[in-house]
Parts: C-alpha cells; structure tokens; sequence
C-alpha cells in the first residue's frame, strides 16, 4: 500500500492511518523477539559500557545487535534516536526522539517505539512512571503505534520485584506474555488522552522488559 504524495506533504490522511493500523498489529511478540535476542548477545559478551551516559550507552550498544539478530528482509529497520516530528511544537522547538523504534520502510513516519530508562533498584521509577504517563499515554509518543515499549535497565534488585513495583506506580495490571513466559516482559493496558482534531489510537499497550545489568554502575563524577 502507497501513501499518497499529498499526504507524505502535509498531514495524514485515511490511507496512511489504514497503513499503520495494519503494520501495527500484533507487531510486538516479533519485534521485542529482537530486543530479548540482542540482549542475550550483549550479556553473553558484555562490552564495554560508559558509565557516565549508562542509559544511552547501554541503548547505543542495543541497536547492532537488535540489527544482527534480524534477518534484513524485514518491511522495517532499527534506529536509535530517531525524531519523531509528527508532534514536535512549533519551531525553534526539537522533535521529541525515541531511544529506539522500529520504522517501517514503506512509510518512515511510522514507528513502533521503546524508551529506555536505568533503574537503579527495583524502587527507582520516577523517571520511567513519568515517560509513560507524560509522553506515550497523552500521545506524544507513539502517535500512530497503538503499543510501545519500556525497557528498564535494572542495576540491582530482582526483575520480578520490579514488575510488582510498576503495577504498583501505574496502578494498572501487568499481564504475562505468552511469546515470553520465561522473560521478565509484562503488557499494561491503557487509555490515552487524544489531542483534539487528532485520529490517534485511544487504546495503547504498554510492554515493560526488564533487562537486568547487575555489576554496571553509574558515575556519580
């Protein structure tokens, strides 16, 4: 299916929204099947990682591998830090950037994203209770994506503690994924706030990975 060149100009029209609501679904158990295999990659050969930008080094060193684990014959490539302009403010204003997002070649202005946040302890959340809150849940993020990720990057403390620990701070249910029973990956369910005039998914999940650093640090200096 091709967009239009008078869509690819201005705003979306009905033909780019069918195009995302057909690549989105039922996207995430093939896509996040990436994150785990690039994790097991990096665990089982841990590289150098710079511990005075721990969340950005860590992501940085995520992408290769994501991209190994694929067979690049995908409909979409990774990319780190990619713009998402579709709900930038006015200039001089920056685009907000993901810290991941799969794109879909056939139409790069939709992407399935993933933030990234270090967690210190099972405990530390603030940060990652406010991305999805602020960011995915009032559309900022994720504009044409009915699903997201959050990776928490877990210093110290159990994986299982920290999933109990989200359902507590969202105040919503974490539900087993079946592609990944043996994983600490759970999906929230939730309601977004959709800015008026805009056609955006209501609905949106929410899957949390917790990948798990024990032994990485962050400099204080």
């Amino acid at each position: 299916m091709k967009v239009g060149a008078a869509s690819q100009a201005g705003a979306p029209d009905a033909i780019f929204f069918a195009l995302a609501a057909n690549w989105m679904r039922d996207q995430a158990d093939l896509l996040l099947g990436f994150v785990w295999s690039a994790y097991d990659c990096m665990r089982a050969s841990m590289p150098a990682v710079d511990s005075r930008d721990l969340e950005r080094s860590i992501t940085q060193l995520l992408e290769p591998r994501i991209d190994q684990a694929m067979s690049g014959d995908e409909p979409f490539y990774i990319q780190h830090s990619p713009f998402e302009r579709e709900t930038m403010a006015p200039p001089p204003a920056q685009p907000p950037a993901y810290d991941l997002a799969f794109v879909l070649r056939a139409e790069e202005r939709i992407m399935w994203p993933l933030e990234a946040k270090v967690l210190e302890t099972p405990g530390t959340l603030a940060a990652y209770e406010r991305d999805i809150r602020e960011e995915f849940l009032k559309c900022r993020y994720a504009p044409f994506s009915g699903a997201g990720a959050m990776l928490g990057y877990l210093l110290t403390g159990s994986a299982t503690e920290t999933l109990a620990a989200i359902a507590v701070k969202l105040n919503c249910i974490l539900e087993p994924v079946a592609a990944f029973g043996d994983r600490p990956h759970r999906v929230s369910s939730h309601h977004r706030i959709v800015p008026s005039g805009k056609d955006y998914l209501e609905d949106f999940r929410c899957h949390h990975l917790i990948l798990e650093y024990p032994g990485l640090t962050r400099s204080r200096n």
